[in-house]
């Protein structure tokens, strides 16, 4: 038994979800440029989410649902996820991102995950209020993943995490395989190994042993 921890935007999905809001409020280039800067851990995360968010201030409810509704998963994702639920293996995601596109994209492609910690965008008289709540604007992704195992009862050296920028290195450091799906340049030499497509993401992790073989 172990669990494969997954970041959710540049990994599962090569959306953005602040940049496909973004686009709605025309912002979309501030948007790009705040994350790029996060990603690359030129700025701390939290700062950059809070910013990223006070740019949405005022974007309507409905736009803002057609944006989580642009929200797709990568090609080979679900297929991925779904061979790990059939192993037994215990799947999470663990994202700054925001729940509802999230859960959107998953339920398009027909596949779930175990457990998924990820923030949201509160709302108020039907449009977006620029603030931004979850466990994972100040909380890291370490701590979520510690308390992912300690919760399934596998130790932290049997844990996965896939992951690309910045907000990843803490996962990525305490995780007993730490893949870097296109990770930026001060990520990758965190990483055990580095993958562009989750076929060369299945096949680490049947290298490692979560999954078997063909």
């Amino acid at each position: 038994m172990t669990v494969v921890a997954f970041d959710f935007d540049g990994t599962l999905s090569d959306s953005e979800m602040t940049v496909l809001l973004g686009d709605r409020r025309g912002v979309a280039a501030d948007m790009d440029e705040i994350t790029e800067r996060a990603m690359n851990d030129e700025i701390e995360y939290a700062e950059s989410l809070r910013k990223r968010a006070a740019l949405l201030e005022g974007l309507p409810e409905a736009e803002a649902e057609a944006a989580f509704d642009e929200v797709v998963l990568r090609e080979g994702a679900a297929d991925l996820v779904a061979e790990l639920n059939d192993a037994g293996v215990t799947t999470a995601i663990l994202t700054g991102g925001f729940e509802r596109g999230v859960a959107a994209a998953l339920e398009r492609d027909g596949v779930s995950v175990d457990h998924i910690v990820s923030n949201r965008l509160p709302m108020s008289g039907g449009k977006l209020t620029g603030a931004v709540e979850g466990p994972l604007i100040e909380g890291t992704k370490d701590d979520a993943l510690a308390d992912l195992a300690a919760e399934v009862g596998v130790d932290l050296a049997d844990t996965v995490a896939i992951g690309d920028g910045a907000n990843d290195l803490p996962m990525l450091e305490v995780a007993g395989l730490a893949i870097g799906f296109e990770p930026k340049p001060a990520v990758e030499p965190h990483c055990d190994t580095v993958v562009s497509t989750m076929t060369e993401a299945r096949e680490a992790l049947v290298a490692d042993g979560v999954l078997a073989e063909d």
